[in-house]
């Protein structure tokens, strides 16, 4: 008798045609395209600043930072769409361990820094347990916190302040970001949770973006073992909550 082909164990399995498309999706954009990204605005910045001489009419320094600045908004949301793209189709992406919070949120707020100055805003850690821990991943920590305050940096008035928090609620630890100012409606959160959701509102319409900020941050919090949940009060401000486990 013809022996029968043995049967694909599941780790023998190919991958679903799928996922070589994503992957192929990602390397084309990472060197394709952010590549000469990159280069346009190195560029862009040298005319900027004119480091080898006048550039003649003044019109044309504004029109170089103008590609600049143009280069990097078109940057970041390639960043945003690749890292979508990573953690929806690499579930193992993220590598949680147990590490102590505070350093890395400390960290998130500098990294906003200027532009909350630049704003006049504040930013607040406001970190009672210096040696407070929990389960996370400190690239995938770090993703959540610079959407959710770059975000809040931008709802909020000026003179006002973004407030960071971090609380152990029983087996896990909340990191809370709050903004006043302009806030959804509280109905229309799930939706604006889904990628690239924005709706016609005020608050929706008030800055630029794919509207993939919400839907990162709960894919890199669920990658790590936790969550990430939205209380929204349109005349008062909003919370963001990413939930961690502390073990």
């Amino acid at each position: 008798m013809d022996k029968q082909p043995a049967a694909l164990t599941p780790s023998a399995c190919p991958p679903p045609e799928s996922d070589f498309g994503k992957r192929a999706f990602m390397r084309m954009v990472s060197h394709e395209l952010r590549t000469p990204l990159n280069s346009i605005i190195g560029f862009a910045e040298v005319l900027t600043h004119e480091l080898y001489g006048p550039l003649g009419a003044p019109q044309y320094t504004e029109y170089a930072g103008i590609i600049r600045d143009s280069g990097k908004k078109l940057l970041s949301l390639f960043n945003d769409v690749l890292e979508l793209v990573r953690l929806e189709s690499e579930p193992n992406l993220l590598r949680p361990e147990i590490k102590t919070l505070p350093p890395h949120i400390h960290d998130a707020a500098r990294r906003h820094a200027a532009c909350a100055r630049a704003r006049g805003v504040n930013i607040l850690p406001g970190l009672t347990d210096a040696e407070l821990s929990a389960r996370f991943d400190p690239r995938g920590l770090g993703l959540c916190l610079d959407h959710l305050i770059g975000n809040a940096i931008d709802f909020t008035p000026e003179g006002r302040d973004v407030e960071i928090t971090a609380r152990p609620d029983g087996e896990f630890v909340d990191i809370a970001v709050f903004n006043p100012g302009k806030a959804p409606d509280p109905a229309d959160i799930p939706r604006l949770m889904r990628p690239f959701e924005q709706g016609a509102s005020d608050y929706n319409r008030s800055r630029e973006g794919a509207g993939l900020g919400w839907s990162i941050v709960k894919l890199a919090s669920e990658a790590m073992g936790g969550s990430f949940s939205v209380q929204s009060d349109p005349r008062n401000g909003l919370k963001a909550t990413v939930r961690l486990k502390r073990r």
